[in-house]
C-alpha cells in the first residue's frame, strides 16, 4: 500500500513541477511537509492550509502579530481558515512559497473533527479503550497532547452530548466545526514535533469513530482517580 501511495505522490510531484520555482532534491526536509499536505488533500480529500509558522529572526517567536500568541506557529493567519483546501494546485503553491509551514486541517464539514487531551492522560485512556476492546481511529500525538479524530459532528450535536452528561473532564477539547488540528509531520508549538501515533490508512479516507461513543468512554475512563479526582488531568 505504501508503494502506491509513493507512486501517487510522485506522479503529483510531476504534475505540479510548474508551480516549483525551484526543483526539490529527495532529501529536502521541507517534502515532508508538502508530501503530508497532498497526502491529505488528494487521497483523503481533508481541507488543508498552512500555519503561520514560526518568526524567522526568532524560532521561539510566533510569526503573527501577537507577541504572546498562546499557540507560535500552529495556528491560521494569512490565508485565513475559510481558505482550506483539497485543490493540489492551491496546497502546492502554498507550500512552494512557504515549504516549512505547518500543516492544518480545518475540521468540521464533510472532514473530520477531534477529541484532544493532555499526552500523559491519553496514552493511559488509549491502552484502557483498547483492553476494552474499542475501536480508535487516527491519532495525532504532539508532546502536550493527543488529539482522537472522530466523525464529522455539528456544534448542536456536540452541545446536545455534553448538556447531557452530568461531569465532562475539563482537559477535554473538542476540534469541531470552524476549528482547525495540527498534523504530522508539522513542528508542535511548544517544540518538538507532530507525529502519528496511530496513523489513518494510506488508501482513502479512514474509519472514524463516532463522537458520542469517544466521548462516552472517555468519560467513563476518567472515573475513579483517588481523591476523587480525574484521570484525564494530567
Amino acid at each position: 500500500m505504501r508503494e502506491i501511495l509513493g507512486r501517487r505522490l510522485q506522479r503529483l510531484r510531476d504534475r505540479l513541477k510548474t508551480l516549483r520555482p525551484a526543483p526539490r532534491q529527495s532529501g529536502d526536509p521541507a517534502l515532508p511537509l508538502l508530501d503530508a499536505a497532498l497526502v491529505c488533500a488528494t487521497t483523503r480529500q481533508w481541507p488543508v492550509l498552512p500555519g503561520v509558522g514560526r518568526s524567522g529572526a526568532d524560532s521561539s517567536r510566533c510569526a503573527c502579530p501577537d507577541p504572546d500568541c498562546a499557540v507560535p506557529g500552529a495556528h491560521p493567519f494569512d490565508p485565513g481558515l475559510l481558505a482550506a483546501t483539497t485543490d493540489p494546485r492551491m496546497v502546492a503553491w502554498w507550500w512552494t512559497n512557504r515549504p516549512t509551514a505547518p500543516v492544518l486541517l480545518a475540521t468540521g464539514g464533510p472532514a473530520p473533527c477531534a477529541v484532544s487531551l493532555p499526552a500523559n492522560a491519553a496514552a493511559r485512556a488509549v491502552v484502557r479503550l483498547d483492553a476494552q476492546g474499542m475501536r480508535l481511529g487516527p491519532i495525532v500525538a504532539s508532546p502536550t497532547r493527543w488529539a482522537l479524530l472522530v466523525a464529522p459532528y455539528s456544534l448542536e450535536r456536540l452541545g446536545e452530548l455534553l448538556y447531557a452528561k452530568d461531569h465532562v473532564p475539563s482537559a477535554l477539547r473538542f476540534h469541531g466545526e470552524g476549528g482547525y488540528l495540527l498534523l504530522p509531520p508539522s513542528p508542535a508549538s511548544g517544540g518538538g514535533q507532530v507525529r502519528w501515533e496511530r496513523a489513518p490508512a494510506d488508501d482513502g479516507d479512514p474509519w472514524l469513530p463516532e463522537v458520542e461513543a469517544l466521548v462516552h468512554a472517555l468519560v467513563e475512563a476518567s472515573t475513579g482517580a483517588s481523591g476523587g479526582g480525574s484521570r484525564l488531568a494530567y
